[in-house]
């Protein structure tokens, strides 16, 4: 039983990385058929194309999201920059076009769950009084003294 949970932040990052590797790369290629969109979503994302840089920028995030998550690479980066898609894509599902809720759903479930099995990655950013570095800190350190 320990094994197959052991393996599950494993699956949850390819599956997520799957997921919007193939739409990153969609919104480039356009392979998969997408029906169009109709009444506020159809006004929606009109205005989101009539930005002219935002479906490349999404498109590209996914992606290279996605190709870190499959990777296994620098993985707490790439849920940090999908969190907003992800934000976004619920927003819209929930409020212009609930047919897209599951497949919305499942990928906010993916990110949380990745969120939270690299949870120690996060820790830092959550902390309610940071403290940067000052140059006295970090000058001893490069010289080879502990402080």
């Amino acid at each position: 039983m320990s094994t197959l949970f052991g393996k599950l932040p494993w699956v949850a990052r390819l599956l997520a990385g799957f997921i919007f590797a193939l739409f990153g790369l969609n919104g480039f290629l356009q392979f998969l058929p997408m029906p169009p969109p109709q009444g506020q979503a159809a006004q929606f994302l009109g205005g989101l194309a009539a930005a002219g840089y935002f479906y490349p920028l999404l498109a590209l995030t996914e992606l290279v999201a996605g190709v870190l998550l499959l990777a296994g690479r620098f993985v707490p980066l790439a849920l940090l920059l999908l969190a907003p898609v992800i934000v976004n894509v619920v927003g819209f599902h929930l409020s212009i076009a609930p047919a897209g809720l599951p497949l919305a759903f499942l990928v906010l479930a993916l990110e949380l769950y990745l969120a939270w099995a690299y949870r120690d990655s996060f820790a830092p950013v959550l902390r309610a009084r940071a403290i940067p570095v000052s140059t006295e800190v970090v000058e001893p350190i490069k010289r080879g003294a502990v402080a």
